[in-house]
């Protein structure tokens, strides 16, 4: 008896087993179409770049737009090259990370595999929305150049700079911050600085734009003060396609709606002397900054140029202790990303950020200009740069009366 009624409870759990495993092998057919699956993937994580107007070549905001680069697609987020995202996993999490889930992976490369049906068009949710074309929504004040700049069809043009008046009679306190370019093509960067009344400070930065930098967008609690009576200065990098055109960027502010918990600076940790030798594959250069009071770091964004290889940024704290907060092992010039920490990070006095850069001028890098020449500090693309971009607090800057409701939302 107790022989049968193992036997029977064998059995009963292999049909169990079985019924699963067949009920997951329906699961991972089902059909998967654009409108019911791939379309909110798109939607919330492709379409703040794909859509018209945008640094995308393509737009993903339907399903005809989107069916013909279907396979290029799936190859794209299957080699996690799409969204861009470069930091390391190990090292630090990231408020802003633009990764794809493994699902939502699987989901596009079933969808192609199936071979990227449309599905029912009412399954399809609503395309996002962009006021304006704005990604951080409407902004509460707009300023654009003070005038058309004519960026001839060829030649080599030094960076331009721009004072623009912001008229404010009072403080203002920025939750976000984007840069608009006129003329994409032609606009390879622009960097927006605060410029406060004489004896009021000193020049702060306040937004950037370059290829695949994504608007500032303050955390919760900290916002960019721009004192009353400053000035925006604008310094753009043009660079000629061989067509004349004219540029007349611009950049939107949204104000906080209460007054933040703390001031968000932004400095540069930087190296400017270096010499990069001729064909090396792997040149190291360093910088660091050590916290004269006690702070917090809240994000960070590495900025090479064309032969910018890796870039890690290591905190040292007064106790000895250290760790990685950021490593981006295969940097891209094309991809100027910034990277928000989850949790800042608290830096008391005496914490060091150090800054750890390789650069390959050899001639394996295919986009390196002249592997045959010495490379030094300068503002070209074919020069370089090794700049360790970060944005922190110190305590001492901290509001008396903080709110911590405060949230920047667009007007």
């Amino acid at each position: 008896m107790k022989r049968l009624i193992l036997g029977c409870a064998a059995v009963a759990f292999i049909g169990a087993l079985y019924v699963g495993l067949e009920a997951d092998a329906s699961d991972s057919k089902k059909s998967v179409t654009f409108t019911k699956d791939v379309a909110p993937i798109l939607f919330n994580n492709c379409a703040s770049c794909h859509r018209p107007g945008e640094i995308g070549p393509m737009s993903f905001l339907s399903y005809k737009e989107t069916r013909p680069w279907a396979r290029s697609i799936k190859e794209k987020v299957l080699a996690r090259e799409m969204p861009p995202w470069h930091a390391d996993p190990n090292h630090g999490e990231f408020a802003n990370d633009r990764r794809l889930s493994q699902k939502d992976i699987d989901t596009i490369a079933a969808w192609v595999d199936q071979g990227a049906a449309e599905g029912d068009p009412r399954d399809l949710p609503a395309a996002p929305q962009f006021p304006d074309g704005w990604a951080i929504g409407k902004p509460d004040a707009v300023f654009h150049l003070p005038k058309e700049t004519t960026v001839p069809a060829e030649g080599v043009i030094e960076y331009l700079y721009f004072t623009v008046p912001t008229n404010f009679t009072e403080d203002k306190w920025i939750q976000a911050a984007e840069i608009r370019p006129d003329k994409r093509d032609v606009v390879h960067h622009v960097i927006v600085f605060v410029q406060p009344p004489p004896k009021s400070g000193q020049q702060s930065l306040l937004v950037g734009y370059a290829p695949g930098e994504q608007p500032a967008v303050m955390t919760r609690g900290v916002a960019k003060k721009i004192p009353a009576g400053s000035n925006l200065v604008f310094q753009v990098h043009y660079t000629p396609t061989g067509v004349e055109k004219k540029d007349r960027s611009f950049v939107g502010l949204v104000f906080a709606k209460e007054t933040p918990r703390n001031e968000l600076q932004t400095r540069p940790i930087m190296n400017m002397r270096f010499v990069i030798p001729p064909g090396d594959p792997n040149y190291e250069v360093t910088s660091s900054f050590t916290f004269p009071e006690d702070g917090e770091i809240h994000s960070l964004m590495p900025h090479m140029h064309l032969r910018g290889k890796d870039f890690m940024y290591k905190v040292t704290f007064p106790d000895g202790t250290s760790k990685i907060i950021l490593s981006v092992p295969k940097y891209d010039f094309a991809w100027q990303t910034y990277y928000t920490l989850k949790q800042p990070v608290r830096a008391p006095k005496g914490t060091r950020v150090d800054c750890l850069a390789h650069f390959d001028n050899s001639t394996k890098n295919k986009y390196n200009p002249d592997p045959g020449k010495e490379v030094r500090w300068g503002d070209q693309t074919w020069e370089e740069m090794m700049i360790g971009w970060m944005s922190f607090t110190f305590d001492s800057k901290a509001i008396k009366k903080p709110s911590v409701d405060a949230v920047g939302q667009s007007k």
